[in-house]
């Protein structure tokens, strides 16, 4: 049960507030405030920041089990003797003076003073101010033995509910019209100026809201009619047949066409039919740990702003026409989107080593894969179902195509200013769905996650009770299929 206390002094929330703005400082001068350059650069920036921040964070001993809001989430083990009756006491009156919210308590007969039987150790995991994290510690060392943490179990935090997505919208730099002076809508204004209206609706959007619709004009139509109908013809040979059965779909009941582009509503309620994702409006290029993030809630963050007319065929970034095009009606597919919300499964609480590795694996796979169908190789990959010119590249004879192998499509360099000299084939979507399986199992974290569709939640699975919960779940569905399968007997 939480211990907690209704007095706050003045002097202890002056200190809280000169530490946390101590700690901003902190955290805004590790930050990397260069320019990001794509989904798996912005990885590997934020794994060498992290590393810098690391090396900081041994100094000062660390001992954060997971921060949000302010909050430290913090594992405590400690002994004591039982000689020593007030001890218990003071040690508990210490969490309560310092506010801290015990979560977990347990006890065990002292290992050290088994023979004696004159100790227990206590395990205690609480959430305290993170200011008070040093001072609590200092607290309850005098008044226990063999006081010790868990540090090395810190990871980074990642939403659990799927309304926690809308933290999770940090952007990327490169590529922002804005800021390059290479991207085709740098010099007009008003492009710049439509992009950025189309894009407030992303920043104003919140969870389980309409998405707001976009009245096209006319020349946005166009560049979307001139790019539809030149791919539409490719698609039928070089598309995979999970691809153009969803398309076909599309089609018939989203307005798919030459003369439209599809609202992501109406795209959002179809997809929610099909597989249980869903869209969400997003302002542009998302950092790679919160757009796998998005992925594990089976929520796929989509631009509603459309290329430059100058340049139909290309976009240094995603659009539109690459998300509703390129990725929606691959997410139709039950295997393939199974495959994607597994990636964000992964990168949930992963090191940013980890991140970068999956964000590797996402580009080789669901921006530019390659499978096998009927002996023939068809594309799978957005990237590839959204540009003509590398949707020829690949399958052609210039690149060199590899067996997909995560391990090996992990550490793969890729290129995103020209075609990809490199291509992965999956014999099937299942077979990838398999091997990732089997990759991810190497991930280490200090736990599992689930996801829970009935409250589209993510349960961290980091204690038996859980496990055995889940378990018995499961058990409720094969005895289900099970009669099930009884009744067709």
């Amino acid at each position: 049960m939480p211990l907690s206390s209704s007095s706050t002094s003045s002097t202890k929330s002056l200190r809280r507030a000169a530490s946390e703005l101590e700690r901003s400082d902190s955290i805004t001068s590790q930050r990397f405030l260069g320019r990001r350059q794509s989904l798996i650069e912005d990885a590997r920036k934020e794994r060498e920041a992290a590393a810098a921040a690391a090396e900081a964070a041994e100094a000062s001993e660390q001992i954060v089990f997971e921060e949000d809001n302010g909050k430290a989430l913090l594992n405590l083990f400690f002994t004591l003797r039982s000689s020593k009756t007030p001890a218990l006491s003071r040690t508990l009156k210490v969490f309560e003076t310092f506010e801290a919210k015990i979560q977990h308590l347990e006890t065990r007969p002292c290992r050290k003073l088994k023979d004696s039987g004159e100790g227990l150790e206590y395990f205690v995991r609480c959430e305290v101010h993170l200011s008070d994290v040093s001072t609590l510690i200092s607290s309850i060392k005098r008044n226990a033995e063999d006081v010790k943490t868990t540090k090395e179990v810190k990871f980074h935090w990642f939403p659990k509910k799927i309304a926690d997505l809308d933290k999770c919208h940090h952007l990327v730099t490169k590529f922002d019209p804005d800021l390059d002076q290479d991207h085709p809508g740098y010099t007009d204004p008003a492009y710049r100026q439509r992009r950025k209206m189309i894009g407030d609706i992303a920043f104003r959007y919140r969870h389980g809201q309409t998405i707001p619709r976009v009245e096209y004009t006319e020349m946005e139509i166009a560049t979307w009619r001139e790019v539809y109908s030149t791919l539409r013809e490719l698609y039928i040979t070089h598309a995979c047949s999970e691809y153009l059965d969803a398309l076909h779909l599309l089609e018939r009941h989203c307005g798919y066409g030459p003369n439209n582009i599809p609202q992501l509503e109406d795209v959002s309620c179809f997809l929610k039919e099909r597989t249980g994702f869903l869209l969400r409006p997003v302002a542009g290029l998302l950092s790679a740990r919160d757009f796998l993030a998005s992925l594990a809630f089976r929520v796929f963050q989509c631009t509603q702003y459309i290329r430059h007319p100058s340049s139909p065929m290309h976009s240094p970034e995603p659009d539109c026409v690459h998300e509703l095009l390129g990725h929606v009606p691959m997410l139709a597919d039950r295997t393939f989107a199974q495959f994607s919300q597994n990636l964000g499964l992964a990168s949930l609480g992963a090191s940013d080593e980890d991140i970068e590795k999956l964000s590797s694996l996402y580009w080789f796979t669901v921006e530019y894969g390659l499978c096998k169908q009927n002996g023939e190789v068809r594309a799978y990959g957005a990237g590839l179902l959204s540009s003509y010119g590398e949707l020829v590249h690949s399958l052609s004879d210039e690149p060199e195509t590899r067996q997909f192998e995560p391990e090996a499509a992990a550490m793969q360099p890729y290129q995103d200013q020209t075609y990809q000299p490199v291509y992965f084939i999956s014999e099937s979507f299942a077979d990838a769905k398999e091997k990732f399986r089997g990759y991810v199992a190497g991930i280490k974290r200090p736990f599992s996650v689930r996801f829970d569709p009935f409250t589209s939640s993510v349960e961290v699975l980091d204690n038996p009770l859980k496990i055995q919960a889940g378990l018995d779940g499961v058990k409720d569905e094969l005895k289900m299929l099970t009669d099930a399968l009884s009744v067709l007997s």
